[in-house]
C-alpha cells in the first residue's frame, strides 16, 4: 500500500464519511492537534522514569485515536436515514475521564501542596510534560471552538480538559522522583 495518495495536492483532504474539506478546516485542526498531541505522549513515555508503569499513557493514546476518529466524522453523517448508526466510532465514556482523575488523586497524594504557579522545567521529562499540556491545551481550544459550530461530544471534551490536568500532574510527580527542584513563580511588584 503506498503512503502517498496525491489525493491532497490541492489543499483539500477527506473526513471519516468521505466528504472533502479544505487542509484548514476547523476539524482538520482539531483532530490534527489531537494528533500533536499523542505524538508528543509518545515522548514523554520514551523520556519517562526508568521502571515507569506506562500503560496508563498508552491507554491515553489509545484514547486520542478514539477522539480523532471522532472528530473526523461530521455529527449529522454519524446516522442513515433510519437513524442507525452509519460507522462503527470508539466512543469516550466516563470510565476514561475517571481513570485520570483516580491516577491525579493517587499522585497529588504524594505530592506537596502547590502554594505558587511554578515555572515549567527542572528535569527533561518534566518540560515534556509540560510542553504536551500546552499542546492539549491547543487542542482543547481547538475542539472547543469547532464545539461552538457542530456538536462534540460531551466526554471528548471532558477528556481533553482532564488530560491537560493529567499532564501537570505527571510533571509533578515525575519531576519529585527526578529530585527536580520546583520553582515558583512569585510575580515581581517592582
Amino acid at each position: 500500500m503506498k503512503i502517498y495518495t496525491k489525493t491532497g495536492d490541492k489543499g483539500q483532504t477527506s473526513l471519516f464519511s468521505g466528504s472533502r474539506v479544505p487542509k484548514h478546516d476547523l476539524r482538520i485542526e482539531s483532530y490534527g492537534t489531537i494528533d500533536e498531541l499523542n505524538s508528543y505522549i509518545g515522548v514523554i513515555k520514551d523520556h519517562s522514569p526508568e521502571g515507569e508503569d506506562l500503560g496508563l499513557l498508552h491507554h491515553i493514546q489509545d484514547r486520542l485515536f478514539s477522539i480523532g476518529s471522532i472528530l473526523a466524522t461530521e455529527p449529522e453523517k454519524l446516522k442513515d436515514k433510519q437513524g442507525e448508526d452509519r460507522f462503527k466510532l470508539p466512543k469516550i465514556k466516563d470510565h476514561d475521564i475517571e481513570a485520570l482523575e483516580q491516577a491525579m488523586d493517587e499522585m497529588n497524594e504524594e505530592l506537596p501542596e502547590m502554594t505558587h504557579f511554578l515555572l515549567p522545567g527542572g528535569h527533561p521529562v518534566v518540560s515534556f510534560c509540560h510542553v504536551g499540556r500546552c499542546v492539549c491545551r491547543r487542542a482543547e481550544r481547538r475542539v472547543t471552538a469547532l464545539h461552538e459550530q457542530e456538536e462534540v461530544n460531551v466526554n471528548v471534551l471532558k477528556y481533553i480538559n482532564r488530560l491537560s490536568d493529567f499532564l501537570f500532574v505527571l510533571s509533578r510527580y515525575w519531576g519529585k522522583k527526578a529530585k527536580a527542584k520546583e520553582v515558583k513563580w512569585v510575580p515581581k511588584t517592582d
